[in-house]
């Protein structure tokens, strides 16, 4: 990796008059944005059906996607973004051969992860799953759910890692469109096996669990046959090149992807200490709670769109060494990121209250959620600019430790520890948890934002013998 200190010239203007840029930027980010909304739906969809077929069937399920959550967070999404780093700098080289030897070392360590996980989940499924709950009403649910959802972890990390490879190469529309058939498949079965419709057995949780056990199967498979045959592909991909073996490539590949490994495990963490602290309170924040961080959920897809198409561009940039336009580039994509943020903190205020109408909350519970959507709308706009910031141009940029150190700072050692003493110690109320929980979005603003501008992030992960 070359990582001395370059001069980025200012460019003829502030911002990029490529037109070119912008219409990649926004085809990609859209997107990739209702990709996600389209995968989020899926769970939303599986809640709502198991919750009204038994709530036992619901807190089972609920407690076996921990796991995916770890599955989905700590190794597909990290080696994705690792692929999505390194791959779109050889992108912008024009050179494909790398990214296919990239993609075998990804597919490699998230085979051998997630085989560990399945056998694990194989030999004491019982025992793994008395790790999220005790309650041996929903542990039998768990269980069994389990039992059948072990076997979608591999087709799920191989066709995310695929998946980032495609977006490596600013190819995201094969993601969006196997996203809504997976949709469509996953909740039509479960409609049919969890409740027994059309004389189909009545199998519950078993259900459920088969239902995206299918889902995950036929998106892999229609993923593997779309980038063996299909003519937008830029190369074929090839045994030999999957499984070439080069050193240095793949030591550039695991020095950007351990970061993200990190990054994305302090997440994980910081979301189940969330959990655990609303978990201690009142029923009434309970619900305040689970009621509007779904809204903030959906509307966090948002700016998670605009970093992956901003890193895409930003990646294939520094690849082609483009100095005289990368700063052109960043001023766009920040004032971008500041209406997208506008955008999304708009549109949350407004759901969140139109939803609120259809749940059954005592006045209590009204009265946290009407809060929370004020807090939580000024933390979008905040989340809108800094998280695409730091994912899509400081990350896509190549500088993935600054990511890990953002992480560690923020939700290592101010996030997790001053929310733990807050609630268990001076027992502080729901709104200002709400406000500790999120406060480290305002303050990134101002951290990353430096970062960005000063051009520090530039990492150079290509190869000369590339």
């Amino acid at each position: 990796m070359k990582s001395e200190k370059l001069y980025i010239p200012k460019g003829n203007t502030f911002f990029a008059r490529d037109r070119q840029f912008y219409r990649a930027f926004f085809k990609l980010a859209l997107l990739i944005i209702f990709q996600n909304i389209f995968t989020y739906t899926v769970n939303i969809a599986d809640n709502i059906m198991l919750g009204s077929y038994s709530q036992a069937a619901l807190s089972g399920a609920a407690a076996i996607n921990q796991i995916q959550f770890v599955v989905q967070a700590v190794i597909a999404s990290a080696l994705g973004q690792g692929i999505s780093i390194v791959g779109s700098q050889y992108w912008g080289k024009n050179e494909t051969d790398p990214i296919q030897t990239l993609t075998g070392i990804a597919l490699k360590i998230g085979l051998a992860a997630g085989a560990v996980l399945t056998i694990v989940a194989l030999i004491s499924p019982r025992s793994l799953a008395a790790i999220f709950t005790s309650d041996e009403v929903i542990l039998e649910q768990a269980v069994q759910y389990l039992e059948i959802i072990r076997f979608t972890y591999l087709f799920f990390i191989c066709t995310n890692i695929l998946y980032a490879t495609l977006r490596s190469m600013q190819i995201a529309d094969i993601a969006f469109k196997l996203s809504i058939m997976t949709l469509l498949i996953n909740v039509g079965i479960n409609y049919c096996l969890i409740f027994g419709k059309f004389g189909l057995p009545e199998l519950g949780i078993q259900g459920a669990a088969i239902g995206t056990l299918i889902a995950r199967i036929a998106e892999f498979l229609v993923l593997l046959i779309y980038v063996a045959k299909s003519k937008r592909m830029p190369f074929r991909f090839s045994m030999h090149k999957l499984l070439q073996k080069d050193e240095m490539l793949r030591r550039n590949y695991l020095k950007v992807t351990g970061p993200c490994i990190i990054s994305m495990a302090l997440f994980s963490g910081a979301t189940a200490m969330q959990t655990a602290i609303f978990g201690h309170l009142d029923s009434d924040a309970i619900a305040a709670n689970a009621m509007t961080n779904t809204m903030y959920q959906y509307c966090k897809i948002i700016p998670i769109g605009a970093s992956s198409a901003a890193g895409a561009l930003i990646g294939k940039s520094v690849g082609n060494r483009e100095w005289n336009k990368l700063r052109e580039y960043v001023n766009s994509l920040q004032f971008i990121f500041i209406g997208i943020g506008l955008i999304a903190a708009v549109l949350f205020v407004f759901i969140s209250h139109v939803l609120l109408g259809f749940y059954s909350l005592t006045p209590t519970a009204i009265s946290y959620a009407k809060q929370m959507f004020v807090v939580l709308g000024f933390i979008v706009i905040a989340s809108g600019y800094q998280s695409p910031c730091l994912m899509g141009i400081i990350g896509g940029g190549g500088d993935s430790r600054f990511v890990m150190l953002n992480d560690i700072l923020y939700a290592g050692c101010f996030t997790v520890p001053v929310c733990l003493i807050s609630a268990f110690i001076f027992h502080l109320g729901v709104i200002p948890l709400v406000i500790l929980m999120n406060i480290d979005q305002v303050f990134k603003c101002i951290t990353n934002g430096i970062k960005v501008n000063r051009y520090t992030w530039i990492k150079i992960w290509t190869t000369e013998n590339h």
